[in-house]
C-alpha cells in the first residue's frame, strides 16, 4: 500500500466503528463537520457497492491557523481531516486516512505543526477502534 495511506482493520462492525468515531470526536474539541454515505450515493446513481461513508472532522483551532493567513489558505483544500470506514469483500470493516503527518514532513513551519498535530489527534480517535 502507499505510504501516503494508512488502512487498519477496525474491531467492529461498520456501524459501530462509525459510531464510536463520532462519539470520540463528539467528546473532544474537534467537530464532526459531515459524514458521507457513499453506498448510498452510490446506489442513487445506479451503482451497488460495498457499505463506505467518509467523515469529515475539524479542530477549529488548528483550521484558524492554517485560515487566518493568505500564504497558508491555499492548503484548505486538505481540510478537514477525513477519516473512511469501509467493509470489503472479506466481510471486515476498515479505516483509513491520509498520512498527512508524511506529507507535511516535507513543508515544515505552520504547516507541519498543524498537519503532524491533527493527524495525531485523529490518530488517537482510530485508536479506539483498531485492531492492534
Amino acid at each position: 500500500m502507499n505510504d501516503m495511506f494508512i488502512e487498519n482493520k477496525s474491531r467492529f462492525g461498520l456501524d459501530e466503528t462509525v459510531s464510536r468515531l463520532i462519539d470520540a470526536v463528539e467528546k473532544s474539541d474537534w467537530k464532526l463537520i459531515h459524514t458521507h454515505d457513499l453506498q448510498q450515493l452510490m446506489h442513487k446513481n445506479g451503482h451497488e457497492v460495498l457499505p463506505a461513508k467518509v467523515m469529515e472532522i475539524c479542530a477549529p483551532s488548528f483550521a484558524f491557523k492554517l485560515l487566518s493567513k493568505d500564504d497558508e489558505r491555499v492548503y484548505s483544500n486538505m481540510m478537514p481531516c477525513r477519516l473512511s470506514v469501509y467493509e470489503k469483500s472479506d466481510g471486515k470493516t476498515y479505516v483509513s486516512r491520509m498520512n498527512i503527518e508524511q506529507f507535511a514532513s516535507s513543508m515544515g513551519g505552520i504547516i507541519q505543526e498543524v498537519m503532524t498535530t491533527a493527524f495525531r489527534g485523529a490518530e488517537g480517535f482510530i485508536d479506539h477502534v483498531i485492531e492492534k
